[in-house]
C-alpha cells in the first residue's frame, strides 16, 4: 500500500479523500456505509450563528449530468452544534471539519470562535458564497475585498486550521484565492457550487422556489479542474480540490493539477461508499504505476 498521508497546513490526513459540506450530513448518517474513521477528513454541513430555515420547498432537481440545490444552509445553529451534534461526533477517528457560513464578517468570526473552543475540531471550512447582507446582498466570495474581510476577522478570533472555500462565479478565482492567502487562510477549496437554473416548461415557472440554485456533479468537473490548477499556480497554500469527483481517476486528476486533497460531495447520494472505493482506487493506481507515496504526482501537471 502506498503512503497517502498529506498535510494541510498542521491537519494531517490519513489519505487526500474529504467529504463536500451539504453532501455527507454529520457523518453519523454514512456510518452504516463505510468506515469513517478510514476517511481523511469529514467537512460536516454548513452551520451559522444562529438557526437557519432554509429556502421553501422545491429546493432541489436533477440535472443531466448532476444537480440543482438551494437548501439555503438549513442548520439549528453553532451552539446547538456544540451542545448537541458535537457530543456525537468527537470520538469519530478522522478529522472532523466544521462548515462555516455567515452574514457578514462578525458573525462568521463569532461562529469560528465558538467552534475554535471544542478541542476535536481540528479545522473549519469557510463557505464565502454567503450574501453580504450588508452591502446589497452580493457573495463575500466574488470580490477580493469580500473575501478578505472574511478571512480578516475570522482569523482574528480562530487559531487552527482555516480552510477558505471558492466561489467559481467570479471572473478570476487567483485573485481571490491570494487575497485570502494574505489575509491568513491556510488552504482554499474549490470549486463550491455554480450558479445554474431549472424549467418547469408546464408550470411555465422554475423548478427550484428561489429561482436559480448551485449546480453541482459530473458536468462541473473540466471547471473545476481548470480552477484549481490555474490557483495551485498562484498561491503557496495548499488546495483542496472538488467538483464532480465520482472515481478515482478523477480525484487523481484534481491530485495532479495541484491538488493536496479532494472532496467528494454529489456522488455520495448516488453511492454512499464512494469515499472509500475512491480512496482504494488512488492507492491501486499508486502501485501499478510504481509510486510509493500520493505526494508523487501532487502537481506533477
Amino acid at each position: 500500500m502506498a503512503n497517502l498521508n498529506v498535510k494541510i497546513n498542521d491537519l494531517s490526513l490519513k489519505n487526500p479523500v474529504m467529504t463536500a459540506s451539504g453532501t455527507f450530513g454529520y457523518g453519523l448518517e454514512f456510518a452504516d456505509f463505510v468506515d469513517l474513521s478510514q476517511l481523511g477528513g469529514i467537512i460536516v454541513k454548513g452551520t451559522t450563528l444562529h438557526p437557519r430555515e432554509g429556502n421553501d420547498y422545491p429546493r432541489m432537481a436533477e440535472t443531466a449530468m448532476g444537480m440543482l440545490n438551494c437548501v439555503g444552509l438549513q442548520n439549528k445553529g453553532v451552539d446547538y452544534f456544540c451542545e448537541h451534534i458535537y457530543p456525537q461526533i468527537e470520538e469519530i477517528g478522522t478529522n472532523m471539519i466544521v462548515n462555516v457560513s455567515g452574514s457578514s464578517p462578525e458573525d462568521y468570526a463569532e461562529c469560528a470562535a465558538r467552534i475554535d473552543a471544542l478541542e476535536h475540531i481540528p479545522a473549519i471550512e469557510l463557505n464565502i458564497s454567503c450574501p453580504n447582507v450588508k452591502q446589497g446582498g452580493m457573495a463575500f466570495g466574488v470580490t477580493t475585498s469580500g473575501a478578505a474581510s472574511v478571512v480578516k476577522a475570522v482569523r482574528e478570533r480562530y487559531h487552527k486550521t482555516m480552510i477558505v472555500k471558492l466561489s467559481p462565479n467570479v471572473t478570476n478565482i487567483a485573485d481571490i484565492a491570494k487575497a485570502c492567502e494574505a489575509e491568513g487562510a491556510d488552504s482554499v477549496s474549490l470549486i463550491n457550487t455554480l450558479m445554474g437554473m431549472a424549467v418547469d416548461i408546464e408550470r411555465r415557472k422554475p423548478v427550484l422556489s428561489i429561482g436559480t440554485g448551485g449546480l453541482s456533479g459530473p458536468a462541473v468537473k473540466p471547471v473545476a479542474l481548470r480552477m484549481v490548477w490555474q490557483v495551485a499556480k498562484a498561491v503557496k497554500i495548499p488546495v483542496v480540490g472538488l467538483g464532480g469527483i465520482s472515481t478515482a481517476a478523477d480525484a487523481i486528476s484534481f491530485l495532479m493539477v495541484g491538488a493536496t486533497a479532494i472532496e467528494v460531495g454529489t456522488a455520495n447520494f448516488v453511492d454512499p461508499a464512494v469515499t472509500i472505493k475512491i480512496r482504494d482506487g488512488i492507492d491501486a493506481w499508486l502501485d501499478a504505476h510504481g509510486c510509493d507515496s500520493v505526494s508523487e504526482i501532487i502537481g506533477v501537471i
